[in-house]
């Protein structure tokens, strides 16, 4: 219409004009039609080319996987430094073997059977190395003399992103003129990066706009680049600001709007795609060829500052994600999503083609020089070509970074190329298209809220790392785990497969994240993947993962050893003036008599080999010895004598329940019955019916202030259930408590019992103990100054029961050095467990202290319990040294003339 008003007005200005006026304005009235309609026909023309490429690739694609071989892949594996524990590791190996691979693990290139003969590259297809392996591959490798295997490594990238110095990439130094939205000063390690401050220009309007931005890119090739970056980043908002996990889309939005988020999008991608492009431009190509399907990982910071256009100030040749605050696992599980989205883009694609008939008509249309090209395509390059159209299909959190549709070229592009960006712009025309596109342009994060309709776990994290058997795999539900002894406490993160699941630890309200402390023997942790929903969620799944903490390493006492002893453990030194650790023991000279009292100072001795290597000591025979004298042991005979027609009270907590199941044992030979109960037991029939023990637990910390009993009351309670009671040391109270008891209780019993005439009766404390250490999701934690002024009040408690004529038993002091050998329970704070003895074993005769675990039975609810010799119900045993020890001097002040 432009060009017809165009020549009307001519002709009406210049109607007397020359013939030759009218002539040029028909000569360019026709070159414009001429051009308009050529350059239809050539769009045409492009358009069914493109689709004829798309269907001779979809026509390969269906023979490749028709005609694909079924012999199972191998992968190769280098960990490096990484152990085959390490979740890195586990991820590699699960994600591959779900993919059909076979796995090898090893550590380095020149270790591997596998690559051991660099000649023979047939026998692999995979070769994955690790961050700690890759100077061993990049030796190993000949990557030009690869044919149809895979490495996550290309040497053109890690030479140019390399050092120079001082943190110069090597590549930037062969350029003439840089201008390119990049510190030269980029390519140093990680940890030399400037502070955040100084990478902040000075006409930053507001902090609120400056960001440090990691995103992560994967390059599938560098000649031609082909290219991806992922839909999760890590921001950064200040120094200080430990990072936060999101998607760059929503970043963008929220950081400079609707209107700028889009122009800010596109920026981002040209930085990236403009280092990329140097870089790779700026390298020696290498000697017989690139490596055709290779392919790496690389980590860009960029840095926003007011402006929608970042600047690239860190380039890490590998996948870098910072960690992020406390939350230790937050950066594992962005790296392990990284990691697994590249192996799931890249491993199901065909890795080499056979002659078919599509292939065929690719090489009639593409296989030979033509054109102002002046390129050729050979076999691999229609194998790249199907497999970046693969990549383009497939569900993805990787975005295409180039060659996109909006990529320009120049100089001319190479047949190759051209043909990439064909095969883009038509899978963006396909996805505009279409309202949810199945291409690579879905969100990584899945969107909170919905219907948890994959109850699973996408995996399980763990710190320290734990070595899972079976390896984990969503469909398995019960694990098994071994840790050395050292290891008192493990943090747990179960990670969903689905966003809309809700994992708690426990129970149904329990924490998403938490501490264990693992006890001796085995542990119970139990995850459950619950729908969210309120008032109370629906538990959907349960995974259980048992933990065996193993023993102290020990190692029997042969010939020659010497004679240790410890007050306390290095790792814990409660009594800062004293000596830690182990030490040579000198014995006493003079003969030692039995103790006089049950709190007499001591410390535990061990025979070793040496006093300075804890590992040498036979700890099996490990024994608590008080200072100048001994606490005699009673025999069961002598025992059975001593509580003939006495009756024993126990109030308490656990810790205390612990020693009166460990007196019903010694009494009877064994254990029929038992129970974690948190009210009043009472056990009338010991002995052959002549002892009767009773308990009550206390403090009831469970219940409301306004419903809790006071210490005097449930005192009351456990005095009136076992009636009648005999004012004499034929009845005993043992009080006890783990933390809670004080001087205050001590003199209430004393005003309680006068009251009830019961003056005479013997009475135990036994005193404080070690626990409550661990920082353990959900109860209190306490420091180490903490646990010292325990040790103070301890003193101070047992001072107090001297001057009340109460006997004490100091389990402070004893539980003080071996701290670390608690057994179940999350207040690190028990010393005993009651284990099932199997139908085989016949009770022992005095209380076992076997290392393995046994399985417990549930709490009792009946008041009067029957405990006979003879009895044809199961039996179980009280298991623990430590609790042995302390156990044994109550029975020792309990029974003074029966040694």
């Amino acid at each position: 219409m432009r060009r017809l008003l165009f020549l009307r007005m001519l002709l009406r200005r210049h109607a007397c004009a020359a013939p030759l006026v009218l002539l040029l304005a028909l000569l360019y009235l026709c070159y414009q039609t001429l051009k308009v309609d050529r350059n239809r026909n050539r769009s045409e023309s492009e358009e069914m080319e493109t689709r004829r490429v798309i269907s001779a690739l979809d026509a390969l694609q269906e023979e490749t996987q028709a005609r694909s071989s079924q012999r199972r892949r191998q992968a190769v594996v280098l960990m490096g430094r990484h152990g085959p524990s390490d979740p890195e590791v586990v991820l590699h190996q699960q994600v591959l073997q779900q993919m059909g691979y076979q796995v090898h693990l090893t550590r380095f290139a020149e270790t591997s059977s596998f690559l051991r003969i660099q000649s023979n590259v047939s026998g692999w297809s995979l070769l994955l190395c690790l961050s700690s392996s890759e100077p061993s591959c990049l030796r190993r490798i000949r990557f030009s003399h690869l044919q149809h295997q895979m490495v996550n490594l290309l040497p053109e990238l890690m030479e140019a992103f390399s050092d120079a110095g001082e943190g110069r990439c090597r590549f930037y130094l062969q350029l003439t003129e840089a201008d390119l939205p990049m510190r030269p000063v980029s390519c140093g390690s990680s940890n030399q990066k400037p502070p955040f401050a100084q990478n902040r220009p000075s006409h930053a309007p507001s902090p609120a706009l400056v960001a440090m931005v990691n995103v992560f890119v994967l390059v599938t090739s560098v000649t031609p680049l082909t290219s991806f970056l992922h839909d999760i980043i890590v921001v950064k908002a200040s120094e200080n600001d430990p990072g936060q996990q999101t998607q760059i889309r929503t970043f963008l939005l929220q950081r400079f709007g609707p209107a700028s988020a889009r122009l800010a999008w596109i920026q981002v991608q040209r930085a990236v795609v403009a280092v990329l492009q140097v870089a790779s431009t700026n390298q020696e190509p290498a000697a017989g060829g690139s490596c055709l399907l290779c392919f790496q990982l690389l980590t860009f910071t960029l840095m926003f500052s007011g402006a929608a256009s970042p600047a690239v100030v860190q380039v890490d040749p590998g996948l870098s994600v910072p960690s992020q605050g406390e939350d230790a696992f937050r950066g594992q599980i962005t790296r392990d999503r990284v990691l697994e989205d590249s192996l799931r883009l890249l491993l199901p694609l065909p890795t080499h083609l056979q002659t078919h008939r599509a292939l065929e008509t690719l090489r009639r249309q593409y296989g030979g020089c033509r054109g102002t090209h002046g390129s050729c395509l050979n076999h691999d390059h229609f194998l790249f070509l199907l497999r970046f159209h693969l990549q383009l299909q497939m569900p993805s959190a990787f975005h295409l970074l180039h060659p996109s549709s909006s990529s320009s070229s120049s100089p001319p592009p190479s047949l190759l190329l051209l043909l990439l960006l064909r095969i883009s712009r038509h899978h963006d025309l396909q996805s505009n298209r279409e309202a949810n596109p199945p291409t690579n342009q879905q969100p990584a994060l899945g969107s909170p809220g919905g219907l948890c309709l994959d109850p699973r776990l996408r995996q399980i994290y763990s710190e320290p790392p734990l070595s899972l058997t079976p390896p984990f795999s969503p469909a398995l539900k019960e694990y098994r785990a071994e840790v050395p002894f050292d290891t008192v406490m493990v943090r747990i993160r179960p990670e969903p497969i689905s966003a809309a699941c809700v994992v708690c630890l426990d129970n149904h309200r329990g924490p998403r994240t938490a501490n264990f402390p693992v006890g001796m023997g085995t542990s119970q942790i139990s995850i459950l993947v619950t729908d969210g929903a309120e008032p109370r969620p629906v538990v959907m799944t349960i995974y259980t993962v048992h933990v065996y903490r193993e023993s102290r390493p020990s190692l029997p006492a042969f010939g020659d050893h010497v004679t240790c002893s410890f007050l306390q453990d290095c790792g814990m030194r409660v009594q800062p003036g004293r000596s830690c650790g182990l030490q040579p023991h000198l014995p006493p000279q003079s003969p030692v008599q039995p103790c006089s009292s049950g709190h007499v100072p001591g410390r535990w001795v061990v025979p070793c080999l040496s006093c300075s290597d804890n590992r040498t000591c036979d700890w099996r025979e490990v024994t608590w010895q008080p200072d100048d004298c001994y606490h005699p042991p009673v025999r069961r005979p002598l025992l059975q004598d001593c509580m003939s027609h006495r009756k024993v009270m126990f109030i308490g907590d656990s810790t205390n329940r612990g020693m009166m199941f460990f007196l019903m044992e010694r009494v009877n030979g064994s254990l029929q019955d038992w129970g974690r109960a948190h009210h009043t037991l009472l056990y009338r029939n010991l002995n052959q019916r002549r002892t009767q023990v009773s308990y009550s637990y206390y403090p009831r910390f469970w219940l409301e202030g306004s419903q809790r009993p006071t210490f005097r009351q449930a005192l009351l309670q456990l005095i009136n259930r076992s009636r009648p009671l005999e004012n004499s040391n034929q009845t005993v109270l043992v009080v006890g408590g783990v933390q809670w008891l004080n001087s205050n209780h001590l003199r209430t019993v004393q005003d309680v019992l006068d009251r009830e005439s019961l003056s005479e009766v013997l009475v135990v404390v036994k005193s404080l103990g070690m626990g409550f250490h661990l920082p353990v999701d959900g109860i209190r934690s306490l420091s180490l100054t903490e646990i010292r002024g325990l040790f103070r009040d301890n003193a101070e408690l047992i001072s107090t029961a001297r001057r009340l004529r109460f006997e004490a038993v100091d389990t402070f002091s004893i539980t003080m050095g071996r701290y670390k050998e608690f057994l179940q329970g999350r207040c690190a704070c028990h010393f005993h467990e009651v284990e099932k003895l199997q139908s085989s074993d016949p009770p022992d005769s005095e209380a076992s202290t076997r290392k393995k675990p046994g399985t417990r039975t549930g709490s009792h609810s009946v008041l009067d319990t029957e405990q006979e010799d003879g009895s044809k119900a199961p039996t179980f045993r009280v298991r623990g040294a430590v609790n042995q020890v302390y156990s044994e001097i109550l029975l020792s002040r309990m029974c003074p003339g029966n040694r």
